[in-house]
Formats: structure tokens, C-alpha cells, sequence
């Protein structure tokens, strides 16, 4: 079993690889599978530490037209979706910093990662309050803390590519993801949530993607 999905990671390795040569050499349609692949997730991080919606279109558009400029001196086989997930956020700072602000970690956007979509809207009572504990904790966590989930949970990046963007080993990564979670834990009044949230799975999976 794990033969095989190691040949199928190959292969999809491979195929990338081979779309990758092939827009960079000016293949319009590998091009538009590239930017099909990899638009949504690029935007979802970009969005969750901007507070503009607009703007983290612009960014990521900007981040893309970076990648294709650059596509053809690409030589880090294997890692290109680090590699674009760094332009991502270089490209984020470059623009915040000609702005002069920072960006800013969209607060509702953790909350609906961490428990599935849920609001402290909700109707029954005791959802709402437990949301309403989670967001209490959220405030307690760093930036640094917060980009790393982010990165996990909504663009979706395996902790191999986190450490890769971040440019930090994968233990101290792995590390600052368990610190969170602990601290998140730690922060409400039960464990019960997190233990039972449908997104816990997600949120504490080591599995890389």
C-alpha cells in the first residue's frame, strides 16, 4: 500500500514537472492548469492575513504574475508549491509594507477554520458559548502562531511546505503547531470542544499532503 502511493506521488511529482516545463516555455493551457490548481489556496492564505478581500485578489494576481516571470529559472523540483506559496507571501509583504500597515490575521476566518464552519451566532446556546470560547483563545495566540494554521488549514499546505515557506526545520514547525493547539486547549473552559469538533482531525493530522 504505501509502495504504491509512493509510485502514485511520484508520478504526480512527474506530471507536475512536466506541466511546469511546459509553461514556462509558453504552453497557455499548462499555464491556465497551473494557475487552476493553485489560484484558490494562494488567494485562501493571502485572505486570511488581509482584511481586504479586493486587495487579496490584487496581491494574489500580483503573486502569480511574479510566478510566471519567474517560472522558466525555476529549479527547486519537488517543491514548486513552496516556492509559490513564498512569492505568495512576499508579495504580501512587499505590498503591506508599501502601504505601511501589517497584515492582519482575519480573526472569523480562524474561528470558521477551527470549528468547522460554525459561528458564535449559532442558535443553540451552548455552540455559540463555546465558540465564543474559542475566539478568547484565538486572541491569545502570536501572529506567528495564527500564519502557521493559516497555512495548514486554509491554503491547505502540509507542514513540509510550511517549513519550506517559513524557512525553518519541520520539528520547530511541528513544534509551534502543538504549542497553539495546547494554548488554544488551555484558553477555554473545556477540552471538549477541539476534542469533538469534526475539524479536529484536520487540525492535529501530522499527515503530509
Amino acid at each position: 500500500m504505501a509502495k504504491n502511493r509512493d509510485m502514485q506521488n511520484e508520478s504526480n511529482k512527474q506530471e507536475l514537472h512536466e506541466i511546469i516545463v511546459a509553461a514556462a516555455s509558453g504552453d497557455e493551457v499548462a499555464w491556465r492548469s497551473i494557475v487552476e490548481a493553485y489560484s484558490f489556496r494562494v488567494f485562501a492564505l493571502i485572505r486570511s492575513k488581509c482584511a481586504n478581500e479586493e486587495l487579496a485578489e490584487e496581491i494574489t494576481q500580483s503573486a502569480f504574475c511574479t510566478v510566471a516571470q519567474k517560472l522558466s529559472t525555476y529549479t527547486e523540483t519537488g517543491k514548486f508549491e513552496a516556492w509559490l506559496f513564498r512569492i505568495a507571501m512576499n508579495r504580501l509583504r512587499d505590498e503591506m509594507r508599501r502601504r505601511k500597515r501589517h497584515a492582519v490575521p482575519m480573526e472569523n476566518e480562524m474561528i470558521g477554520v477551527l470549528s468547522g464552519g460554525i459561528s458564535d451566532q449559532h442558535d443553540d446556546e451552548e455552540t455559540a458559548a463555546q465558540i465564543k470560547s474559542l475566539r478568547a483563545a484565538v486572541r491569545q495566540l502570536s501572529s506567528s502562531d495564527q500564519d502557521i494554521i493559516y497555512m495548514r488549514h486554509s491554503a491547505g499546505m502540509s507542514y513540509k511546505q510550511i517549513a519550506e515557506v517559513l524557512g525553518e526545520p519541520l520539528g520547530t514547525v511541528l513544534a509551534r503547531q502543538h504549542r497553539a493547539l495546547k494554548k488554544l486547549r488551555s484558553c477555554m473552559d473545556s477540552d471538549d470542544y477541539l476534542q469533538n469538533s469534526s475539524n479536529k482531525g484536520a487540525i492535529d493530522s501530522d499527515e503530509e499532503r
